[in-house]
C-alpha cells in the first residue's frame, strides 16, 4: 500500500509514469469511465478548499467511483475533540483512499500512519501539496513539452506558499532548472527550502524584490496570493497583499511563450485583464488537475 504524503514519495519514473496516465486520460476519457467503479474516496477536509476538494471529487466520479467525507472540521468530529488517528481508522472501515486537507503540518502523516488504506496529503498548513504539484507538472509539461531546461520565477508568498515549496522539490530532480525567487524580505523562501533543495542539489537560483527586473529571463511565472491565514497580524497581512500585482503592462517585457501559473484562488495579484492574454494558463491549470489527481488515484489504488 502506498501514500502520497511528500512529492519526494515517488520517485521520477513514477511522476513521469503518473502525467503520461494523465495525458492518455486527457485523449481517452472514455477508455477509464470505469476503473474505479465499486471504489469509494473520502475527502477529508479539515480546513476550506474550492478547486482541491471539488477536483478530488470530479476525478473519482469520472473513474466511475464514489464519494463522502467532510468539507471543514467543523461538520465532523474533530469538532468534538477526536484525534486524526481516530478518524482515519474509522473512515478505513468505509473507503478504499483517502484524500485529506489539514492546517497542521505532518496530520497527513500522522494520518497515514493509522491507515489501513491509502492516503493522499491534499495540503498540510504551510508545508506540502504534492497533487498541486502534478498538477502544476502535468501542466509545465503541455505547456512547454518538456520538464528540464527553464527558467521559472515564483512570486510573491515564498515564505508560506506550500504549492512553491512542493514544485521546488519536485523541479530539483529535472535537468537544467533555474529558480528566480521573487518576494518581499518578509515572504522570502525559507532558509531551510534553499539549504535542503536548492544548495544541496547545486540548483542555480537568484533572489530578488523586483519582478520587472527579471521579467525579460522567464520561461514561466508561477504567482501567488498573500494568504491571509497563515498571518498572525491584520495589519501585516494588509501591508504586503499588494505587494506584487500581475498587470497587461509588466507582461510588456516578457518572452512571447511566457507561461503564467497560479495555484489559486485568486484575490489581486494577477489583474482579471490578463486572463486574455493567451500565455494565462491558471485556468488551465485546473483542468489539469482534475487529470492528474484521476492518475493518482489509479496508481495508488493500483487498478491499472
Amino acid at each position: 500500500m502506498r501514500h502520497l504524503i511528500d512529492i519526494l514519495d515517488l520517485s521520477v519514473e513514477e511522476i513521469n509514469e503518473i502525467l503520461a496516465t494523465a495525458e492518455d486520460i486527457i485523449a481517452n476519457p472514455a477508455k477509464y469511465a470505469h476503473s474505479c467503479a465499486g471504489k469509494q474516496l473520502a475527502t477529508l477536509f479539515y480546513e476550506p478548499s474550492t478547486r482541491t476538494r471539488l477536483s478530488f471529487e470530479s476525478a473519482m466520479l469520472s473513474l466511475g467511483g464514489e464519494v463522502l467525507g467532510f468539507s471543514e472540521a467543523s461538520s465532523s468530529s474533530a469538532s468534538k475533540g477526536e484525534s486524526v488517528a481516530d478518524t482515519i481508522r474509522v473512515i478505513s472501515c468505509y473507503a478504499d483512499i483517502v484524500a485529506m486537507r489539514h492546517p497542521k503540518e505532518g496530520a497527513p502523516m500522522v494520518a497515514s500512519m493509522y491507515s489501513t488504506i491509502p492516503v493522499i496529503n491534499a495540503g498540510d498548513g504551510g508545508h506540502n501539496h504534492p497533487t498541486q504539484t502534478l498538477t502544476d507538472l502535468l501542466t509545465i509539461k503541455r505547456e512547454k513539452g518538456r520538464l528540464k531546461d527553464f527558467t521559472i520565477g515564483f512570486c510573491g508568498d515564498l515564505k508560506f506558499g506550500r504549492t512553491v515549496h512542493s514544485l521546488i522539490e519536485a523541479l530539483s530532480r529535472y535537468e537544467g532548472i533555474n529558480i528566480v525567487l521573487i518576494s518581499p524580505e518578509e515572504l522570502k523562501l525559507p532558509s531551510y527550502v534553499k539549504k535542503e533543495i536548492l544548495k544541496a542539489k547545486n540548483i542555480p537560483y537568484t533572489q530578488t524584490t523586483d519582478l520587472l527586473e527579471v521579467m525579460p529571463q522567464l520561461d514561466i511565472l508561477y504567482m501567488t496570493r498573500v494568504q491571509k491565514e497563515r498571518f498572525f497580524s491584520e495589519e501585516e497581512y494588509l501591508r504586503l497583499r499588494d505587494s506584487y500585482i500581475l498587470t497587461v503592462e509588466k507582461l510588456e517585457t516578457a518572452k512571447k511563450d511566457l507561461t503564467i501559473m497560479h495555484p489559486l484562488p485568486r484575490v489581486n495579484e494577477i489583474s482579471v485583464a490578463v486572463d486574455n492574454d493567451p500565455r494565462a494558463c491558471y485556468f488551465k491549470q485546473v483542468q489539469n488537475g482534475k487529470y492528474a489527481r484521476m492518475a493518482l488515484i489509479l496508481k495508488l489504488l493500483e487498478v491499472l
